[in-house]
């Protein structure tokens, strides 16, 4: 019987955390399984920070539904297996804390842990299933890259923000006669890009898995400009890249092996300036960054996130635990983390963009793609 759970928010923020929050909770208290927030993360297993949520009148749980962020706090650099601890001196050491993360996990009697997040954090949760901890994860990531499952929680709002930010550089360009360049969020998949370019409307939509070729780019926009269309618009992920060349990156962290320490961003800026030498036409970069991430969730954001916080919940009243919340065939399924995780079996490497990741990326075979084809949005290729 199950009495007591922990949740934990781990990696970027996306609207939807609380959504998922919300719906573990109220799922619980209807079967008298008390919930705990691990605050900020996998800091707050290792420091203890537990906070009891409850849905209440006064409870924490109350009224977080259309909240974005996460009423819990969230971590992008906590790697338990090879954390970071700076010194009185200033000196910087990484050492396995996992195992103490575990004692305060058996210390305050938690039957289970839920990990809402995405490539990283459900490798850490895989890795705490090996050691005997009872995991179950919820697939949170506005890149929707997560392996085995169809979508990720906060992905559709980054996408509506991006759709309305395509609609708004549209009026501009076409007002000023210019190259509106949008960049947006996907390291290494371009699911924003692509599906905010059909839905707004994008000429141009380039993407990680699809190597650009900039005259080819160019190109598209020449051809617009004969037929009397003097402007343009384009939509890059933060991931893309030149055939033959690399992804632009602003700069580098420090949080020791097992993460993804580079930080992406300024192709939108290099593109607009290449594109207004070669084609003479005023081009202007706008880098949606962070407001993908933040806000309000749209409402299948919301009903998704719902639907896969009662399914994690369900998953360990069943006792299915070592396993991830996923919709399959447009329907709630679960999967083993083994699965989730592919060949990244190493204890503590956590993400990455490796030969090991099982990262789900854009196909060639992707209806999405073959969309974009059709209605004559080009991909760089």
């Amino acid at each position: 019987m199950l009495k007591k759970v922990g949740i934990l928010a781990n990696g970027g923020d996306v609207s939807g955390f609380n959504a998922v929050i919300r719906a573990i909770v109220k799922t619980a208290e209807n079967h008298g399984v008390e919930c705990y927030g691990i605050v900020d993360g996998y800091n707050g297993l290792l420091k203890k920070d537990f906070e009891l949520l409850s849905t209440a009148v006064d409870g924490e749980a109350i009224g977080i539904l259309p909240k974005g962020g996460s009423i819990i706090g969230s971590s992008t650099n906590a790697n338990l297996f090879n954390y970071k601890i700076v010194k009185e001196d200033g000196s910087v050491e990484y050492k396995d804390m996992s195992d103490k993360a575990i004692e305060n996990i058996k210390e305050f009697g938690f039957d289970c842990i839920f990990t809402l997040g995405g490539d990283g954090t459900q490798k850490s949760a895989r890795d705490f299933s090996t050691k005997g901890v009872n995991v179950i994860g919820v697939p949170k990531t506005i890149d929707n890259d997560v392996a085995c499952t169809e979508i990720t929680f906060g992905y559709n709002t980054a996408v509506s923000v991006a759709m309305e930010a395509l609609d708004r550089l549209h009026t501009t360009g076409a007002t000023h006669h210019r190259i509106m360049v949008l960049e947006v969020m996907g390291r290494y998949a371009g699911w924003i890009a692509l599906e905010a370019a059909i839905a707004g409307g994008a000429d141009v939509a380039l993407i990680p898995e699809i190597p650009y070729d900039i005259n080819r780019v160019a190109e598209k926009i020449n051809n617009r400009r004969k037929r009397g269309k003097n402007f343009s618009v384009v939509v890059v992920a933060e991931g893309a890249k030149p055939k033959g060349g690399d992804i632009t990156i602003m700069g580098t962290r420090d949080n020791g092996a097992g993460v993804d320490n580079t930080k992406l961003g300024g192709i939108g800026q290099v593109l607009a300036q290449q594109l207004q030498e070669m084609t003479g036409l005023e081009a202007r970069n706008t880098t949606l960054g962070y407001m993908q991430r933040g806000g309000t969730p749209t409402a299948f954001d919301r009903v998704l996130s719902t639907k896969y916080g009662t399914k994690a919940m369900q998953l360990a009243l069943e006792g299915k635990f070592g396993t991830l919340a996923i919709i399959k065939n447009g329907k709630l399924d679960s999967v083993s983390l083994e699965e989730v995780v592919g060949n990244n079996t190493k204890v503590g490497a956590v993400s990455g963009n490796t030969e090991e990741s099982n990262l789900r990326k854009v196909t060639m075979e992707d209806d999405l793609i073959k969309t974009a084809r059709d209605i004559g949005i080009n991909l760089g290729d």
